[in-house]
């Protein structure tokens, strides 16, 4: 199973995992988040981030997730990967990390692709509804 670790501005990690653990009914092993305010320093963060990763490796590698990027939790992020082991990819939705959750088993090109495809196909402009 590949972990996963969102890399997001303030209380969004731990918001997406509560919305994740409802939609999927419990909460998702290996799974984890790191919060990053304004107040943190970076380069500081950046060991708490490699302990996430070391727990989270079962030995398929870890998926790095991050909201912005460009901004301070991606810039951490691309810190943490680590070539063949440790991917990354920026842009989190719940569409994306959904489907990150269901692919993991697979190997990681496939949940890199799969997870980018939600992406995409998550973001729709809806049609709307005639009242009746």
């Amino acid at each position: 199973m590949i972990g996963i670790l969102i890399v997001a501005h303030g209380t969004l990690g731990e918001s997406l995992i509560h919305c994740a653990s409802h939609v999927m009914g419990k909460r998702p092993l290996y799974l984890r988040q790191l919060g990053v305010t304004v107040h943190d320093d970076p380069e500081a963060l950046l060991p708490q981030g490699r302990d996430l990763i070391r727990f989270l490796d079962q030995g398929q590698g870890v998926l790095v997730m991050t909201d912005i990027f460009g901004a301070t939790p991606s810039n951490i992020a691309c810190n943490l990967l680590v070539p063949d082991r440790v991917q990354g990819v920026s842009g989190i939705n719940m569409p994306m990390l959904i489907k990150a959750l269901t692919y993991r088993e697979k190997p990681m090109e496939i949940l890199i692709q799969k997870t980018l495809a939600a992406a995409q196909e998550g973001v729709i402009r809806m049609a709307v509804v005639a009242e009746p």
